[in-house]
């Protein structure tokens, strides 16, 4: 008879005390937390980065500029080119 007593006992003690949906509510409450602060920071990583970017261009000369250009067109045409045989 303890022994069952002490059974039961252990199982009432292993159960949680709040029902399921009332944690539920706060991980999602936790996950939403998150997913916003995350969005956040990627907003200010996106930003820096931009920002980054456009100091980067702004420091160099003109025709470094053309020639990123040309580059780029040129690269193109080939990748154009190698896509029609």
């Amino acid at each position: 008879m303890g022994l069952l007593l002490l059974f039961l006992g252990s199982i009432y003690s292993c159960t949680s005390t709040q029902p399921v949906a009332a944690n539920s509510g706060s991980v999602e409450q936790t996950e939403a937390q998150r997913a916003k602060e995350k969005k956040k920071q990627d907003k200010i990583n996106a930003k820096a980065r931009k920002e980054a970017h456009d100091r980067y261009w702004s420091m160099q000369s003109k025709a470094a500029k053309e020639s990123v250009k040309r580059n780029a067109k040129r690269q193109k045409k080939a990748a154009k080119a190698r896509r029609k045989y």
